[in-house]
């Protein structure tokens, strides 16, 4: 018997177990030129989003992008920079009502979407502040993460005020962790 293999056999006794499966990505880690945002992924409230969105941040989509909007949200994603999406799909369904639903409240991230539902894509917010308004709007704006620390808030509210100065903020990379 080693470990991870699927059974072992013990006097009269046969013992299954599944085997290894590497552990699902719990985090997002957003460099930017003003410091780190650890976003903690929230797979209970959108298993779908949390894993489109981390396998794009780890095929290197958001590489060299910027943060670009800053009212009540800043917001990021391939819009505007010209790079394809390197998943070659739009997200198929809007998770908002399908799991444990999260509120759109400061520190949560969102996937951006048209008018339709279901077409998110690799746009997402931060939200600066408490937008429940958010939460039916268009179907609703599905939570697939939120901000982890102190630390992380302070770099959103300084990425916030940089983007109305100077209109955007580099993204150098998103790591999954």
């Amino acid at each position: 018997f080693f470990p991870g293999s699927p059974s072992r056999r013990l006097p009269g006794l046969l013992i299954s177990s599944p085997p290894l499966q590497p552990a699902a990505p719990m985090a997002l880690n957003i460099s930017t030129e003003l410091g780190v945002i650890r976003l903690r992924l929230r797979p209970d409230a959108a298993p779908e989003t949390a894993s489109y969105i981390s396998r794009a941040a780890a095929a290197g989509a958001y590489d060299g992008t910027s943060f670009y909007r800053s009212d009540f949200v800043i917001q990021c994603g391939l819009h505007g920079s010209g790079k394809p999406n390197p998943l070659g799909v739009d997200l198929k369904v809007n998770e908002t009502a399908l799991h444990q639903r999260v509120s759109n409240a400061r520190g949560t991230a969102a996937v951006a979407h048209w008018d339709v539902p279901d077409c998110g894509n690799t746009e997402f917010f931060i939200n600066l502040g408490a937008n429940s308004h958010l939460d039916a709007a268009y179907g609703g704006y599905c939570v697939f993460a939120c901000v982890e620390d102190d630390a992380s808030f302070a770099v959103v509210d300084q990425i916030a005020e940089a983007v109305k100065q100077r209109s955007k903020v580099a993204i150098q990379s998103i790591t999954v962790s």
